[in-house]
């Protein structure tokens, strides 16, 4: 199997995989040559290479694919995937680790997630998170997953308590 089609097949994987797409372009910061942004995300080929190869060269900026990462969606994040999906503006989260001793490299992307919570938590964790739109195919992918895997709980509305009953002290 050569790439993901995700409408294909009736039961939906869990696991799809990514391509993300980076720039490389001249800093403005004094300290830093190179400033490095994630493009977006697409649902990649499974024979693909892993690593960091140039597909563009803009003359001031290059482009770059990253493969060998992989979606992949568990039903305990299933809540925050309907939040994500539910939002304005739906995004797919790639987090990233710079290396410390070399910034003007590029940053090593070694997860991708769908969940807010997820991101959320890596964020805290000093890692770098880049928010892209998520592509339509992986959208559906994710809506048919949280389908079948998650039904959100109905809230009840409390009962206040009657404090006149009971007397006064």
């Amino acid at each position: 199997m050569t790439s993901v089609s995700l409408q294909e097949s009736t039961e939906l994987p869990s696991v799809v995989p990514i391509d993300i797409l980076m720039e490389r372009r001249p800093s403005s910061h004094q300290w830093l040559d190179y400033q490095w942004e994630v493009l977006g995300v697409v649902a990649g080929r499974e024979d693909q290479e892993p690593g960091l190869r140039q597909v563009n060269d803009l003359g001031d900026s290059q482009q770059f694919i990253m493969s060998g990462l992989q979606l992949r969606l568990f039903e305990d994040e299933c809540e925050s995937y309907y939040h994500n999906l539910k939002s304005p503006q739906p995004g797919c989260f790639v987090v990233a680790r710079r290396d410390e001793n070399d910034l003007d490299a590029a940053p090593e992307p070694f997860v991708v997630t769908l969940s807010f919570d997820e991101a959320h938590a890596y964020q805290e964790g000093d890692d770098l998170v880049y928010a892209v739109p998520i592509p339509a195919e992986l959208y559906r992918w994710t809506e048919a997953y949280d389908i079948n895997h998650y039904a959100p709980e109905k809230r009840i509305k409390r009962k206040r308590k009657d404090w006149k009953q009971g007397g006064e002290r």
